[in-house]
């Protein structure tokens, strides 16, 4: 079980934020600059999204329509609360002596945390200068969007990697894999970083065939053989159901809701193709 310190809805009014003071045009102003971004909700939680205890961030809004997705009211970024970058900068400072005690920092997730690239770029600027570890969580689709300088200010990346075979992906997501593939490329061209963990969420009948497992974990290796130091360690995460009464409560169909998760049996199988290509695997 991850030990969870912390949850905020957002329902609450959040001190010092005076985002009724914009008005449509200036809003869209605002989150093209960054200083104003649309936030699902946030967790104070360890053994989870990186090292140490992490504040991660969930942003509104995400170009994937995952089957199996677990935080399906974070796909429409306009259903987020908008939260003023100085807001959140402030929320990570008062956490500070945390993240140097136990390793931690900050990860911005979601939704995809690129669909708001100004809005991330200028919360990890702000958590690098107060010297915290920083980290996103992505799956790579609009890898794009993330300007080098941004790069500069990211220690991990959480590369969501949901598929090998572009049809299971297109399957999985709606997308296309290939700017997933990309990114990590670009992730691992980099001289100086970012420290990668791959992300695979196994789900039986859907992404376990070993076919699509030995490509995902081929790939990793591969951006190993571009930086040896790229991928540290891979996730294999068991698909579980905890997502689908919020597929419910939207009034969305969720297709996914008679697969069981997979067995250890199966989980294990999968690790041990990952580790078969020299990966440390979880």
């Amino acid at each position: 079980m991850i030990p969870l310190i912390r949850r905020d809805d957002m329902a609450a009014p959040l001190a010092g934020l005076e985002v009724s003071r914009y008005d449509h045009h200036d809003r869209l102003t605002a989150m093209r600059e960054g200083t104003l971004g649309s936030v699902h909700s946030w967790e104070l939680v360890t053994a989870v999204d990186g090292p140490g205890t992490r504040l991660t961030t969930f942003l509104s809004g995400c170009p994937l329509q995952c089957l199996y997705c677990h935080n399906p009211d974070t796909m429409v970024m306009r259903d987020g609360r908008p939260v003023t970058s100085d807001e959140l900068l402030a929320r990570i400072e008062r956490y500070e002596r945390v993240f140097r005690a136990t390793g931690g920092g900050i990860t911005l997730s979601g939704g995809e945390v690129l669909m708001q690239p100004a809005f991330a770029a200028r919360i990890l600027r702000g958590a690098k200068d107060l010297g915290i570890h920083t980290a996103i969580d992505t799956s790579g689709f609009l890898g794009a969007a993330a300007t080098d300088s941004m790069l500069d200010d990211i220690d991990l990346v959480l590369l969501d990697v949901k598929s090998g075979d572009p049809d299971t992906y297109r399957r999985v997501t709606g997308r296309e894999l290939e700017p997933t593939l990309a990114f990590g490329r670009r992730l691992a061209a980099r001289e100086a970083g970012p420290e990668v963990w791959v992300r695979f969420v196994l789900v039986p009948g859907l992404t376990d065939e070993v076919d699509n497992v030995e490509k995902v974990a081929a790939y990793a290796a591969s951006l190993n053989a571009i930086r040896s130091d790229t991928v540290t360690r891979v996730e294999v995460l068991p698909f579980h159901q905890m997502g689908r009464d919020k597929w419910a409560a939207l009034g969305r169909t969720y297709a996914l809701d008679d697969t069981e998760p997979p067995s250890p049996e199966l989980a294990e199988r999968v690790r041990e193709q990952f580790r078969a290509h020299g990966l440390t695997t979880y």
